[in-house]
């Protein structure tokens, strides 16, 4: 058995990343005169412990089997999380350690879950390294949706590998080659984003950070009410766009910058967004249509297509307590949480490429009841599709289901009610943020909560960014054996 000098080779050089990036916040701590260093000692502690993983695996030729690369996606995120939370705990605002690791986890996961009771009287450098930690995280996600979860074929991936090398062993170059295009357009999406916030009336800062959580779609914000602080129709605009823009899929990019003009217009998974999208922002004007006459119709569209947007994508930005709207919206906008964006995007939940994964294998059985003796050629995007690979993607949605309703009981049996146990375990594993009810919904947050169901939602948004098998490989013997 091979040893693992590699995983710990490159989460050390995370750590350096994720150390530096602490030095953000603390030059936020410099010009706003907080005087806290907690950003400066948890950067150095940082880089400090990502430097020794670094010398104390070194080798001379990197190389990562099945097994490592399963094992490096899972630690890399958890490593990250836990140094992610220092500056939390030592800061001047008293988080426990379950609070700042739920934060942490919340932030680099994109799910945009908070414990921070008033936004508004948090420290500046706090704001601004939930938003980098969002930031970080969405890249991250994207980075290895692309080139390491399809090697690894979880739920389906498998059909989003990018041409070229389809061995585990050459996955670091790579993947070098192919973030280096990622960074590039993720940080151009996100100056344009901030351009735009500032030109419609948000302040330099707030700016900077909504964009990082835009481009994220992870929805922490720099004011308890979210986007509708603002109260400013433009700002709404500019977020939906661009939260859509984080949606899609960024080898979409990849390959219209190599040439592939017409990418957008064809593929099959952006255009089933965009579809679903419409037809959701329809259903939602017409319930508030039917339940309000007070506001204009321009109004209704508004804040149905911006609430929908954001929930569909995972981002949770709330422009009102959707809550308050009707038993209706509760179901339906519990429903839009696990269908998320498209795959290989910062996005989160089933996916869109999945619920078209079954409904064309529903179309199927139906085909072979009608013509038994019929052969059908299942294709998607001008892909030839196995069954093998449809069945794939089902189980991966089962299992999606089933491990929601486990994490729904396990919260209730920590206290919770209903509404809060299943809004909470439908947030966290689809990585939406906001739930449903008076506790954790649009204008709550989760910081009222037991110790212990942060800890079980902590565990849930690694599962659902990590896409479940990538996590739960790792607890099955036969695995390490073969």
């Amino acid at each position: 058995m091979s040893d693992n000098k590699t995983v710990f080779f490159i989460i050390g050089i995370l750590l350096v990343i994720l150390g530096i990036s602490m030095l953000l916040p603390y030059l936020i701590q410099l010009l706003y005169n907080e005087k806290n260093h907690s950003f400066v000692s948890s950067s150095f502690i940082t880089i400090f412990v990502g430097v020794l993983f670094i010398l104390a695996n070194i080798k001379k030729e990197n190389k990562l089997n099945l097994q490592q690369t399963f094992l490096f996606s899972t630690l890399a995120w958890l490593f990250v999380a836990a140094f992610g939370s220092l500056p939390y705990v030592m800061s001047s605002e008293k988080f426990t350690v379950s609070e700042a690791f739920f934060e942490s986890m919340s932030g680099i996961t994109t799910t945009g879950a908070t414990i921070i009771i008033n936004l508004e009287s948090t420290p500046k450098s706090i704001l601004l390294w939930r938003a980098l930690m969002q930031w970080l995280g969405g890249i991250g996600i994207v980075v290895m949706a692309i080139t390491i979860l399809p090697l690894l074929k979880v739920g389906g991936m498998q059909l989003f590998k990018m041409e070229g090398p389809d061995t585990t062993e050459k996955i670091l170059p790579r993947t070098i080659e192919v973030a280096t295009i990622i960074v590039s357009t993720y940080l151009v999406l996100t100056i344009i984003c901030s351009f735009f916030y500032w030109i419609f009336g948000m302040s330099v800062f707030d700016s900077i950070a909504h964009s990082m959580t835009t481009i994220a779609t992870g929805g922490f914000s720099t004011h308890n009410e979210s986007i509708g602080f603002f109260k400013n129709s433009n700002i709404e605009i500019v977020s939906s766009l661009f939260i859509i823009l984080g949606s899609i899929p960024f080898i979409s990019y990849l390959k219209f910058i190599k040439g592939n003009r017409k990418i957008f217009f064809e593929d099959v998974q952006i255009k089933g967004l965009i579809y679903f999208l419409l037809f959701s922002i329809l259903v939602m004007f017409l319930y508030l249509y039917l339940i309000n006459s007070e506001s204009s119709i321009f109004d209704k569209i508004r804040i149905a297509s911006f609430n929908v947007i954001s929930i569909l994508s995972g981002t949770g930005y709330v422009t009102d307590d959707f809550g308050l709207w009707g038993k209706f919206s509760l179901v339906f906008f519990l429903f839009l949480m696990f269908v998320g964006g498209c795959a290989g995007s910062t996005a989160c939940g089933i996916k869109i490429f999945r619920l078209q994964m079954l409904i064309i294998f529903l179309k199927n059985q139906l085909k072979k009841l009608i013509s038994p003796n019929s052969i059908i050629i299942t294709k998607y995007n001008k892909q030839k599709i196995s069954d093998n690979f449809i069945n794939s993607v089902i189980i991966f949605i089962f299992s999606f289901l089933f491990i929601f309703l486990i994490i729904a009981m396990l919260l209730s049996i920590t206290g919770l009610d209903f509404i809060t146990a299943v809004s909470g375990a439908a947030s966290a594993i689809s990585n939406v943020g906001p739930g449903l009810g008076g506790t954790i919904g649009p204008n709550g947050n989760y910081n009222s909560i037991p110790d212990i169901s942060k800890w079980i939602l902590s565990i849930g948004m690694l599962l659902g960014r990590l896409e479940l098998f990538a996590v739960l490989v790792l607890f099955f013997p036969s695995f390490w054996r073969n």
